[in-house]
């Protein structure tokens, strides 16, 4: 049975006292195939000319990446590692807040590969994220 509720609240559980907690990043909602998240966009989160900074933005897309396969692997005594992050940033923005959502490319024994789409909350383009990741034994 899919536990929506379950799944989110055990995400958001997972990463407290992290990068993830520390950069403001929430698990918001999933489905059968994707996974979403949102972040703050605030001064904390700027690079110097007052814009959302890449490496935030990067590592918002590498979170919901790597817990999406993580969530949909399902593989008993055996972990995720992101191996390769591609990202292009299309808009800056220096306010409000992001959404990250990942959904599967390919979802191999070992490898699996994550497409995420990062918008603002006009729900215009900021940045179109690859993730590569690979399921190895704990």
């Amino acid at each position: 049975m899919f536990d929506k509720n379950y799944i989110i609240d055990q995400a958001n559980l997972r990463c407290e006292g992290t990068l993830v907690s520390t950069l403001g990043i929430v698990f918001t909602d999933v489905g059968e195939h994707f996974l979403e998240a949102k972040m703050p966009v605030t001064p904390a989160h700027h690079q110097p000319a007052g814009v959302l900074h890449g490496g935030a933005t990067a590592a918002l897309a590498e979170t919901v990446g790597s817990s999406a396969a993580a969530i949909f692997s399902k593989k008993e005594n055996q972990m995720l590692r992101g191996v390769e992050l591609s990202i292009n940033h299309v808009r800056g923005i220096s306010e409000g807040f992001v959404y990250a959502k990942a959904v599967p490319v390919h979802m191999g024994r070992t490898m699996q590969l994550w497409k995420i789409s990062i918008i603002d909350e006009n729900n215009r383009d900021i940045s179109f994220a690859k993730l590569t990741t690979l399921t190895i034994d704990k």
